[in-house]
């Protein structure tokens, strides 16, 4: 375990996934943090070894329940979230919050639309800036934003843009995995 701050001991463990080995570091109170790892190597510990705190093992199970079919999700409770930038009420903290509580799955969003639901149509690459901050990516779904033109757009940093393309299929309404 690590403390994170005072309040906070926060347990990382690693998830493998279709898209990659996820790596998870949550809290008592939420998720801190999701990365997506394209490497093999890493310190966290393997959820199946690991004793976890309810926040963590309901983020472990909702993610199994994503990558075995996206749309079931929606009827679960999502995990809660416990990372600093969203216990604020900055310009990205309401990007993300927007994002995650009104682009359901298999929706997705123009940046434009997305800064246009925080009340600044022209904010446009600032949502570009709140989406490469995200510290919680598939539980707040940055990539179901896309460029105005249709074009993908960008997905960490660039390097994960097949990923993109994969979650926006699986959670495609023509994905015969919906139930």
């Amino acid at each position: 375990m690590i403390k994170h701050s005072t309040e906070c001991e926060l347990q990382v463990i690693s998830l493998p996934s279709p898209v990659g080995e996820l790596v998870l570091s949550g809290c008592e109170k939420g998720m801190h943090t999701i990365s997506i790892t394209m490497e093999t190597a890493h310190s966290a510990v393997s959820c199946a070894d690991a004793e976890l705190n309810a926040e963590l093992q309901r983020c472990v199970s909702w993610l199994q329940s994503y990558f075995s079919s996206a749309h079931t999700v929606t009827s679960l409770t999502p995990p809660a979230i416990h990372h600093p930038l969203l216990q604020t009420d900055s310009f990205s903290a309401r990007v993300l919050r927007a994002l995650q509580e009104r682009v359901s799955v298999g929706q997705t969003v123009s940046y434009r639309q997305l800064a246009m639901m925080v009340g600044n149509e022209r904010a446009v690459r600032a949502v570009g800036g709140a989406m490469r901050r995200n510290p919680v990516p598939l539980l707040i779904p940055c990539h179901r934003v896309l460029c105005s033109s249709g074009e993908i757009g960008g997905f960490m940093g660039r390097k994960g843009i097949e990923i993109k393309r994969w979650l926006l299929q699986h959670e495609s309404p023509d994905n015969p995995k919906k139930p």
